[in-house]
This record gives structure tokens, sequence and C-alpha cells, in this order.
């Protein structure tokens, strides 16, 4: 069998180069290419690498890796998960790595975990090759839908408690989901009191301007609206940001209104605390002055 080869790797490293991060790439040394696929919507590969273990890449762009991913898994999921006093029904667009879908049946107050992700190569290789996240797929409460997040929600109004969009970065077949339109369709599938957090268009060192379009997007839709955000290292700039709304204007979602003991914090989680949770939200003055 020959061996795998990939643009993006060169000379023994993964390269991740995009117009998003200019003047600044994320190399990755690669033990092993795993597979590479062209699906109906996108690029996948997978391979295994010196010190991160094993990566997902989507259109050339690191969506997770085996080391790191669990800071942006816990904190998308968590500070939506606890910002809502009684999360039962659960929605998921996208995430089809698992990864969002195994951090939401932690909470023991859900009946429903909906995962509906539009490519079905994603769901199936990320059971191939990354299984300690795909073990979301596996738990009695989850269901997984292969289609169209738009269409499922446009079906299903006042229905969900929690909504989290588990997107890749706002171009190509993930544009959509970062514009006002798809706003409004969360609000409706949402019930009174519901909560969404969504994948905040990447980083404040280097998108600014599209965060604070993305806040106002949401603003029009919804009366409570934060952005918070998480250190990863694989991410551009090593960190990434999240839309964190509530369609109740008195809730502060900045703060936990559910929390783990410190014990149970430990045993589910390796980086969501109550304190990160309203550490999250602290912003450096920069990025504080350019959302207000």
């Amino acid at each position: 069998m020959s061996e795998i080869v990939h643009p993006t790797i060169k000379d023994g490293w993964f390269r991740e180069i995009s117009d998003m991060w200019p003047g600044q790439a994320m190399t990755l040394k690669v033990e092993k290419v795993l597979h590479h696929e062209k699906s109906k919507y996108q690029d996948v590969l997978l391979f295994k690498s010196t010190d991160y273990g094993t990566v997902l890449v989507l259109d050339n762009v690191i969506q997770c890796t085996e080391r790191d991913e669990f800071s942006y898994q816990e904190m998308i999921t968590h500070l939506a998960m606890n910002a809502h006093p009684n999360p039962e029904n659960v929605l998921i667009i996208g995430g089809g790595d698992g990864g969002v879908l195994r951090e939401v049946v932690k909470h023991s107050c859900v009946k429903t975990a909906t995962l509906c992700d539009i490519d079905e190569a994603v769901i199936r290789l990320s059971k191939q090759y990354l299984p300690d996240m795909a073990v979301g797929f596996e738990h009695p409460k989850s269901k997984t839908i292969v289609g169209d997040g738009f269409a499922f929600m446009a079906e299903h109004t006042n229905e969900f408690d929690v909504i989290i969009t588990d997107s890749s970065d706002p171009e190509g077949p993930a544009e959509a989901l970062f514009q006002k339109p798809y706003f409004e369709l969360l609000n409706n599938a949402l019930k009174d009191g519901g909560v969404i957090t969504t994948q905040g268009s990447e980083n404040q060192w280097l998108h600014m301007p599209l965060i604070t379009g993305l806040k106002k997007s949401c603003k029009e839709v919804f009366p409570t609206v934060e952005y918070a955000y998480t250190t990863i290292p694989t991410y551009p700039s090593g960190q990434i940001g999240f839309m964190v709304c509530c369609k109740d204007a008195d809730r502060d979602v900045k703060k936990p209104l559910r929390t783990w003991t410190p014990e149970e914090e430990e045993n589910l989680c390796k980086y969501y605390s109550k304190e990160i949770h309203e550490a999250a939200f602290v912003l450096p003055t920069f990025a504080r002055k350019a959302l207000r």
C-alpha cells in the first residue's frame, strides 16, 4: 500500500496556512498519515502527530488534536449547560467528532442529546480514529442525525433548552452559521430561557472585526449576549472564543447557575471549573473596548 500524501504535509511536517491568519502558520510534526478522503463537503485528513496524538483536519485547518481537544469541547459545552437551570433537551449542530456530545451527556439532567452534522465522513472517521472523543455517540441519551442543521432547526421550534454550534471557521460550508438568519433559527428552536453557545469566530488577536460583527448579529436576536474564550495550543494564536446567548434578558450567563463539587469537576473535566467559567468572560482591555 502506497503512503498517503497530502499538499499540507511536506518534509514530515503538517502546515496550516490560511488567509484567515495572514503572515503566520501552525506546524505539527507528522508521525504517520492515517487517512485522507474528499467527502461530499470537505477535504478530510487524519494523521498521527509526534506530540499531539491523532489530529483531525478539515479543508486544511486543524479541528482537533487528542492532546488539547478537551479545552475547547468542555468550554463550548459547559458554558452553555451550566448557564441553564435544567437543560434536558440539547441540540448540537456540527460536532461530528463527538467531543461536545461526550461533554453534554456528563450532565445527569439531560434527557436527550441530539447531534446533527451534515458530513457523515466526519462522524464515521472520528469513531474509527478518535474513539475517546466519539464515545458520546454510544451513550443511550444521544441521537445522531446526518443532515443540514438549518433544515433540522426549521422543523423543530420551541424544543431545546440548549443548542451548541460546533462548526468550522466562517469560510466555506460553515459561513452561513455566523450570520443573523442562523441566529433567528436558533432562537426559534429554543424554549423560553434557552441558551446557545457558538464557536465565536476565532481569536481576539486576529479577528476582532469578525467578533464584533458576530456580537452585533447576536444582539439583534438575543437579549443576553456575552463573549468568552478558552486557550488551546493548536488553534490560531492559541485561543478560540464563543458567543454565549440567552433568551432571558435577566440571566447572567457569566456565572454558572449549576455547579459540580470540586471532586466532581476533577472527575468530569480537565479544563472547565466554575472559576474558569467566570474567568472566561474577563477579556483583555483591547477586546473589551472593541466589544463594548
